[in-house]
């Protein structure tokens, strides 16, 4: 019998992701993307170029805990190291190769060279002594991280980001509305998802809305005076919610965590654009999946501030109205499939 080859036995055991610091060195790729949902779905493109970019080293991801976790069960990373945000790194052994998937620098590159690389990854950051390719702040955010490990050497593309393919929604599905996101600016009001929820049930739907503890009066908002609504905000693990996404007919939100969730798993969605334009967040695999609503302007030179507290006018113009009638359209296609 041949032997294991050693990145495999360097790998956490069954049920272990994270690793050990003090492990990390030659034959290992750390990458670094400390960033919420979201941000680590628009990453797991470029994270599979780095798989095919050096595929007999190991991956660890450094990122918080639970979604890297997540990722390591999927099997797209090996392990996580956790962090959260730009704060120093654990020591490492060093002579690894670093990615920098988490920002343009220069202080996440700093970050990543003093855990010692043998070769770092990253976007040119002159701050920091690096070279590398040029940052393009008009770049779909799946497409520039590609942009950057193709040319490193690890062929990639926005379909990579799929976790599985699109399969016909279970009779009986429900509709999932999130109507949660981590600013006001992306915040659609209550009021106006209660006027969705209510009109999907009178369609003959069931509804399903989802959001973290913190978000508990929101969703109460949101299926108040509303029979047959379920609020199960607070009530699933990562894992739980991506498992309750994957079995949706839709999935209703604004350009939070839980539309890439939607698009990772090819599920049918409306996504509701406010601050950030979707040529930038948006869905970038499967259009035919995937409605999404904004009014704002390509040509404008600037947009709204995405960590604003106040609710964006781009976001405001959306009606329910507008919302009904692309959930219908989705809804209406998952049936003749």
């Amino acid at each position: 019998m041949s032997a294991e080859p050693a990145t495999a036995q360097r790998r956490p055991a069954p049920g272990r992701c994270t690793v050990d610091p003090a492990t990390v060195g030659s034959g290992d790729v750390l990458v670094l993307r400390a960033l919420g949902l979201g941000d680590t779905l628009t990453a797991v493109a470029p994270l599979r170029g780095v798989r095919r970019m050096l595929p007999d080293h190991r991956i660890v991801l450094a990122a918080p805990e639970p979604l890297g976790s997540w990722l390591t069960e999927l099997g797209v990373v090996d392990a996580v190291l956790p962090q959260a945000g730009l704060v120093p790194l654990p020591p490492v052994r060093g002579g690894h190769v670093a990615v920098n998937l988490h920002g343009r620098g220069p202080r996440s590159h700093e970050l990543l060279l003093a855990s010692g690389p043998e070769r770092l990854v990253g976007f040119a950051a002159p701050e920091a002594g690096h070279p590398g390719p040029a940052w393009r702040r008009d770049e779909h955010e799946v497409h520039r991280w590609c942009r950057l490990v193709r040319e490193a050497g690890g062929p990639c593309g926005p379909e990579d980001l799929l976790l599985r393919p699109h399969r016909p929604a279970p009779a009986g599905a429900p509709v999932l509305i999130h109507p949660g996101a981590a600013s006001g600016s992306r915040r659609w009001p209550a009021a106006r998802w209660r006027e969705v929820a209510r009109a999907l049930v009178a369609d003959g739907h069931r509804v399903v809305v989802t959001g973290t503890p913190a978000e508990s009066e929101l969703a109460a908002a949101v299926v108040d005076g509303v029979a047959g609504a379920e609020d199960r905000c607070g009530t699933l693990s990562l894992a739980g919610l991506a498992g309750v996404v994957g079995d949706s007919a839709a999935v209703l939100s604004t350009d939070t965590g839980v539309a890439h969730v939607a698009t990772a798993l090819a599920v049918r969605s409306v996504v509701l654009f406010g601050p950030t334009p979707p040529a930038w967040w948006g869905p970038a695999v499967d259009p035919g999946l995937h409605t999404v609503l904004w009014h704002g302007d390509p040509s404008a030179p600037a947009w709204g501030d995405p960590h604003a507290a106040e609710l964006d006018e781009r976001l405001a113009a959306v009606t329910p109205d507008e919302v009904l009638a692309a959930a219908r359209a989705q809804l209406a296609a998952a049936a003749r499939t």
